[in-house]
């Protein structure tokens, strides 16, 4: 036989040693994660010809016949928004999934993003994770530093040590706000945390025409094309990266965790997607609630006899609304419907292509419709920009009615108004946020595996929570809960498995108490009663009342789906035996103390949040650096500040960015246009200042300096701004109003070049709007020294 031959021989038969050996693992303690390779004992035969077999290659496999995994979380959706669950927006993706399977009408969530996200990665409950609100608002309170603990290990992580291959597409929003910056540590990042593969964004949202996105740890530059979207791109990624895994490593099950942007503000959609749905809500929001529960009882999500929750009162009866009203809300709602169903049909085409490797019937499929109920965060009115919530600047009919034409685009940053969040989350009463009531914890989901599940189209009524989801995913791959990961000893799991529901609507409730608690909004659930307050509603500035004089509710669930029946008064005993069960578990899980504060947690110094910047009155930033967001940046906000870049002017002139913070819907930067020195402020996209010389700046070495003297008197004030070039003052002028508090929940500093959005819309250059000279650094500082200016 030939020696290629007799070589090829001995390899198939080395790999096939290998992948029976990989197979064979009875042995192996997946309690305790990585799985220790064995000890393969020395030798002492000195020639590998006279060995007598090589040892096998050791390597973990999942258990045999263990399911791909796929969860598929929607972004601010309510109970009563997709049509699969008795509302208005046509999602045929999860309708056919849920006609394949199974929906779970009481299935619940945290009432927020970030500790829903947390809570689903882990099986262990928000506060446990660290995550008592987001990572933004994060203090230094344990249940609330907005680090997951290392102790906590994410499914991924123990999936990946177990053979699976994994990612995650989209929504990040579970790294601490200091961590995402070059100097790291970067251990809670997607791709080391469990993930071979992560391709997104890592706040809390972002703009779907142009987002800041990460490839692993890598800031990707998106293309320059006006049809690009986030949520096709992001597809795009996720299919080409589950074809690659199953060409590859056909054998070895995937797990992908799918959480797009939407349908969070900004709601951003193709005109196509949202034009579908010219005038069908032009009946309003109330009529909206009605039709949707009786669809709800018609399809068997809501039992018959269920009376809609009363509408808070806040929320104006649809009648009563004037034209212009009538006319920006459905408009509104019609963007946001567009947003979900053109975000459903990207999910198809996933779902498709595994459908395509013939890996659907091993697939299993958690689509959750919502990380907490339909948002209010719009306000009565909803925005242009929903950057004016975090700024506390209100937007009024007349407001947003000027760019009714942008909702939805590139030009946009909108929000819908809050009516039609309560409506979202028909039959209940509430919205995100208010973590005391089912209208900000309920959200349908779907769950679809063929091989697995043996009913089609039925509906499951138990009592579920996120936690659940880490359990069975486990139980379904045959694997054990992990003790040991990394050498730490785990927090044990706090949810249970949901598995016995799958082939038995029957099956006896097995979560039978779970807390809530989102910024002093509290309940406790515990064998069909629910106790709870109200303690701020989204569109709510302050709380109603300090934590010990709030108002609580109680409900039999079991008797009242919808919440619409108060017991409280007809029952104080029970009433007081759930609010101490309350302080019982908020006491065990690190609720306590409870933080009620919501805008003021945005200031680190104030809540003892970790702070690149702590301590610091000045920053030099350097070209190459970008995408800083404000948490790693220096503040400017509310104070007298300098920029000082210290430049080279190329011959012809210089044109570009020397550095920019945030973008088109807020933001501030130093340029040069046709050569002249500039400085523009964006106040929330509304409006512009700029200060500019009329005078362009000679060829060769130049320091330009901008100072802004800040008008103090509180907060988001203005101020007059100062242009020098080598000391010499070149234009002066007001910034008559500033952002208080947040600039952008994605777009950063960049030095050099402004991307994403732009500050302005006109640098007189192409995007990114690089600078043409050479900077040689640029320092901010707000230590509110000033240059002395020579006389013209």
């Amino acid at each position: 036989m030939p020696i290629t031959h007799l070589r090829a021989t001995a390899s198939a038969l080395l790999v096939a040693a290998c992948v029976a050996h990989a197979h064979a693992q009875p042995s192996l303690d997946r309690t305790r994660l990585p799985i220790a390779a064995p000890a393969i004992p020395p030798t002492t035969v000195m020639d590998v010809r006279n060995a007598s077999e090589p040892p096998p290659v050791f390597r973990v496999n999942a258990p045999k016949g263990a399911p791909n995994v796929l969860i598929i979380l929607i972004d601010d959706m309510g109970f009563g928004q997709s049509a699969a669950f008795g509302g208005p927006l046509h999602m045929p993706t999860l309708g056919r999934l849920a006609d394949g399977g199974l929906r779970y009408n009481q299935f619940h969530t945290t009432a927020l993003c970030a500790p829903t996200r947390a809570a689903l990665q882990t099986g262990r409950n928000h506060h446990t994770n660290n995550m008592g609100s987001i990572t933004e608002t994060a203090t230094s309170w344990p249940g609330n530093t907005g680090q997951i603990p290392d102790n906590v290990a994410r499914i991924a992580t123990t999936l990946r040590y177990n053979g699976y291959t994994t990612s995650m597409f989209g929504k990040n929003h579970e790294t601490a706000t200091w961590e995402v910056s070059p100097s790291g540590p970067t251990d809670r990042w997607p791709t080391r945390s469990g993930y071979d593969k992560f391709y997104g964004f890592m706040g809390g949202e972002t703009n779907q025409w142009a987002p800041l996105i990460y490839d692993g740890m890598t800031r990707v530059e998106t293309p320059k094309d006006p049809n690009y979207h986030f949520m096709t791109d992001m597809t795009n990624q996720a299919i080409t990266w589950v074809r690659s895994v199953k060409s590859l490593t056909p054998d070895k099950p995937f797990y992908m965790y799918f959480a797009p942007g939407a349908t969070h503000a900004p709601h951003h959609a193709p005109k196509a997607w949202i034009d579908k749905y010219k005038g069908k809500f032009d009946k309003g929001w109330d009529v909206l609630r009605e039709e949707t529960l009786a669809r709800q009882i018609k399809l068997g999500v809501v039992p018959a006899g269920t009376k809609l929750a009363p509408k808070p009162a806040a929320i104006k009866d649809w009648a009563t609304l004037s034209p212009d009203e009538k006319k920006l809300f459905t408009r509104q709602m019609e963007v946001f419907a567009g947003f979900a169903e053109y975000t459903d049909a990207e999910i198809g085409r996933l779902v498709d292509a595994i459908g395509g490797l013939g890996e659907l019937d091993n697939t299993l499929i958690f689509y959750i419709v919502g990380d907490n109920g339909a948002s209010a965060e719009g306000g009565m009115a909803g925005m242009f920009n929903e950057m004016t919530y975090f700024n506390g600047v209100p937007e009024t009919v007349a407001d947003v009615l000027k760019h009714y034409d942008e909702l939805g685009g590139p030009m946009a940053y909108s929000h819908y108004a809050a009516g039609w969040a309560v409506a979202g989350n028909s039959p209940f009463q509430w919205t995100k946020q208010v973590a005391s009531s089912y209208g900000g914890t309920r959200n349908g989901m779907v769950v679809h595996w063929p091989k697995g599940v043996k009913a089609k189209g039925e509906v499951r009524s138990q009592w579920h929570h996120v936690i659940d989801i880490v359990p069975t995913i486990l139980e379904a791959a045959q694997l054990p809960e992990p003790k040991v990961v990394d050498g730490l000893t785990q927090v044990p799991i706090e949810g249970v498995s949901m598995l016995p529901t799958f082939n038995d609507a029957k099956a006896p409730e097995r979560h039978l108490t779970q807390y809530f608690e989102i910024f002093g909004n509290r309940a406790i659930y515990s064998n069909g009663w629910l106790a709870g307050t109200v303690h701020r509603a989204a569109w709510e500035a302050k709380p109603r009342a300090t934590l010990d004089k709030d108002v609580w509710e109680l409900y039999d669930t079991r008797t009242d789906f919808s919440l619409a029946n108060d017991l409280a008064a007809k029952d104080p005993a029970k009433l007081k035996e759930m609010q101490a069960l309350f302080l019982s578990e908020a006491a065990k899980y690190h609720v306590l103390p409870i933080d009620d504060r919501t805008l003021e947690r945005t200031n680190a110094e104030l809540v003892g949040r970790l702070d690149l910047m702590q301590g610091r009155t000045s920053l030099s930033v350097y070209p190459g650096m970008g995408g800083l967001s404000e948490n790693v940046f220096i503040n400017t906000k509310n104070k007298s500040y300098s920029v000082t870049a210290e430049v080279t002017i190329p011959s012809g002139g210089g044109k570009g960015v020397l550095l920019a913070q945030a973008g088109r819907f807020g933001g501030w930067s130093l340029y040069l246009k046709d050569g002249k020195p500039a400085y523009t402020y964006n106040f929330l996209g509304l409006q512009r200042f700029t200060v500019a010389s009329k005078t362009a700046i000679a060829p060769g070495k130049a320091t330009i300096r901008y100072e802004f003297t800040y008008d103090g008197g509180g907060l988001g004030k203005g101020g007059t701004g100062v242009i020098l070039v080598n000391g010499r003052k070149v234009a002066e002028g007001r910034i008559e109003r500033t952002q208080s508090a947040v600039f952008s929940a994605d777009e950063g500093a960049d030095v050099g070049e402004d991307g994403e959005t732009p500050v302005i819309e006109d640098y007189g250059i192409a995007a990114p709007y690089r600078f043409t000279g050479t900077i040689d650094k640029v320092t901010v500082d707000t230590s509110q020294t000033r240059a002395r200016a020579v006389a013209p």
